[in-house]
């Protein structure tokens, strides 16, 4: 068994984090020691780094506790995870696009720059208006 500090390196979760998760229900069936502190269990840690996956995927609390819920009703709604999970999917590739398209630009200005710097072209700004227009 973990404690919550345990559980948090574990899971690279702030203790504030796993407290939130826990209290909106995120983690289902937590445990309590003789003191009344929450303590989890290998499945437990193993659900909690699958909650920071979904997150950083971009669901919202509402969207994972909505998994959660098709989770607990078991095999019968592995279609219906499945189709959630392919959505969110094709919203990281699309993300994954913007962010190719970013750095191309990014590297194309930097190149660019270089090369003013250098003196090996003359700098041009679509801001600055020019007196040949």
């Amino acid at each position: 068994m973990y404690t919550m500090m345990q559980t948090c390196r574990e899971t690279n979760l702030t203790y504030q984090t796993l407290k939130f998760y826990c209290n909106e229900g995120l983690v289902p069936n937590v445990k309590r020691d003789k003191n009344n502190r929450r303590v989890f269990d290998e499945h437990d840690v193993a659900w909690i780094k699958s909650l920071t996956c979904l997150k950083n995927c971009g669901m919202s609390i509402k969207d994972m506790k909505a998994y959660l819920d098709l989770c607990l009703q078991g095999a019968s709604t592995i279609q219906e995870r499945k189709k959630i999970l392919d959505q969110k999917r094709q919203e990281l590739l699309a993300q994954i696009h913007n962010l190719e398209d970013s750095i191309r630009y990014i590297d194309h200005k930097q190149q660019f720059y270089d090369e003013v710097l250098s003196g090996r072209r003359p700098y041009v700004s679509n801001l600055i208006p020019t007196n040949r227009e």
